[in-house]
């Protein structure tokens, strides 16, 4: 009876290492690092495959078919993006937005994309506050007087 547990514990063992094994291996493979246009263009990350941020360069945005190419920048350093498919970009892509694109950078210097985002920073700034009336300012201004 004791030798048929121990059976049964040494099975179970194996299965479970396996599937850890394989939830580790699939994390490892998935694992994507994010990066800026200024460590990508400096050397300073080793990872080929890398999410980069940056600024969509104004004017730059051309399709030919199915590619799509544009470049980013950030700090006075550019890379050119290359963009191969089918889906439809975000409404907010164009000159001037901030993108973020997943891919690989290759070692002639440009970078093939998998995944393109745009990012629209108006959405997360605060809104101003409304300016001071004429005589809302002529009141503060007599009360400290």
């Amino acid at each position: 009876m004791a030798n048929k547990k121990l059976k049964f514990g040494i099975g179970i063992a194996i299965i479970l290492a396996a599937v850890a094994w394989e939830a580790v291996s699939g994390f490892q493979q998935s694992k994507t690092y994010y990066v800026t246009v200024k460590e990508l263009t400096s050397g300073k990350s080793t990872h080929q495959h890398v999410r980069v941020g940056g600024m969509v360069v104004p004017g730059s945005i051309h399709r030919t078919g199915e590619i799509l190419t544009f470049s980013i920048s950030q700090e006075n350093q550019t890379i050119p993006v290359t963009y191969v498919g089918k889906a439809a970009l975000p409404d907010d892509f164009k000159g001037g937005a901030n993108a973020i694109v997943e891919g690989d950078y290759l070692t002639d210097g440009t970078f093939r994309a998998q995944q393109v985002q745009a990012k629209c920073a108006s959405k997360y700034q605060a809104v101003p506050p409304p300016p001071k009336q004429a005589s809302e300012t002529s009141k503060v201004a007599s009360y400290g007087e």
